[in-house]
């Protein structure tokens, strides 16, 4: 399993080793223990650009994921399972707001991003919210003693 972890802000200090852990026990508890992923910590000057090229948004926003593969036969190598971008600015804003640590909203959003690279949306039908949410609070439970 290869996790890269890479940190490009610097108002909160990221303990690569223990966001290695959680992303290893996520990946288990999805069933895919043997996926590479990469996760990158960016402010939101950062993320407001790749959300403004990517997604057309002129605005920053939490989390953005990036899938490797669109399709099983995709051509890509089918143990890379993509990039999730993390905006910390944003997460701490989101702590203070939901009144629970910077740590606990750090795996929410890493549990959302790794999610929706595994094909999970929450912008479809009600079903497909209440399912991706559902799986968020499980696997909260997995991620947040780590």
């Amino acid at each position: 399993m290869v996790l890269q972890v890479e940190n490009r802000q610097k108002k909160v200090k990221i303990d690569r080793r223990r966001i290695r852990s959680k992303l290893g026990k996520l990946l288990g508890a999805l069933g895919c223990p043997d996926r590479e992923l990469s996760v990158l910590f960016v402010g939101d000057e950062i993320m407001r650009e790749l959300n403004r090229r990517f997604r057309g948004l002129d605005r920053t926003t939490d989390v953005l994921s990036f899938p490797m593969q669109e399709g099983l036969d995709s051509g890509v190598h089918p143990f890379l399972l993509g990039d999730v971008v993390i905006s910390m600015d944003a997460a701490s804003r989101q702590a203070r707001r939901r009144r629970h640590s910077l740590e606990k909203e750090m795996d929410v959003l890493l549990i959302h991003g790794v999610l929706h690279l595994l094909g999970y949306d929450h912008t479809g039908s009600e079903r497909q919210r209440r399912e991706m949410r559902r799986r968020e609070r499980q696997l909260l439970g997995i991620v947040a003693g780590s």
